[in-house]
């Protein structure tokens, strides 16, 4: 793996990030055997406790339009994000970090899977139940998964996951930011195609690191 990083910092419920996954599963297709690739949960609105203002649906939904218009994603935009909706985004952020701390070969898969019950099925994935429902369809047991998604381990790290995306900087999703000895560089910050990204990666990967 040349001890080089590749970190997604993403929301599942941020609708940039639901058009940048085409992307991302194609890098990890592409680069998976040559990088570490990794997520980190941004927190986009984790920890909001008040329904959505009609205004701010209006503008959300707007957001979603820019989306599908630039990436081409599926969204169901008829009875999407219903009156009282909470956009709690911190919930779908831990159960990535619950699969990740369970292994971690489920937390993109059940990125993909999260993304697309909220974006097209219109699940309302702020609930555990609907959560847990999402990792066992990926493969992992409803039991051992609960139970970590309750646990103050899955909490706690799932602040620590927002905190080191504050500590890079990181201000917008979907971002990626290459990690190598000589530090991190970053190589996109918002949505962009695979030919541009891939661009970046490839210079990245093809600069020696200066310590060897």
């Amino acid at each position: 793996m040349n001890g080089r990083t590749l970190w997604y910092i993403a929301d599942p419920m941020c609708s940039w990030c639901w058009g940048f996954s085409p992307v991302i599963e194609a890098i990890r297709r592409n680069y998976g055997e040559r990088l570490a690739i990794k997520l980190v949960v941004g927190g986009l609105r984790a920890g909001t406790t008040e329904p959505l203002a009609p205004g701010k649906r209006a503008e959300i939904l707007q957001h979603w339009h820019n989306v599908q218009r630039v990436t081409g994603q599926p969204f169901m935009f008829k009875g999407a994000l219903p009156a009282g909706f909470i956009y709690d985004t911190e919930p779908a952020c831990r159960a990535l970090v619950s699969a990740t701390l369970i292994d971690s070969s489920y937390t993109f898969p059940l990125l993909a899977a999260i993304q697309h019950a909220f974006y097209v099925e219109q699940a309302n994935v702020t609930q555990p139940k609907v959560l847990i429902q999402l990792a066992t369809e990926v493969g992992i047991s409803a039991e051992p998964f609960s139970q970590v998604f309750a646990s103050d381990v899955a909490k706690q790290t799932t602040q620590d996951h927002f905190h080191q995306a504050i500590q890079w900087g990181v201000r917008g999703f979907p971002t990626v930011i290459g990690q190598d000895i000589t530090g991190l560089h970053l190589l996109t910050n918002g949505y962009c195609t695979i030919q541009a990204i891939s661009q970046r990666i490839d210079i990245w990967l093809n600069t020696p690191n200066s310590h060897g």
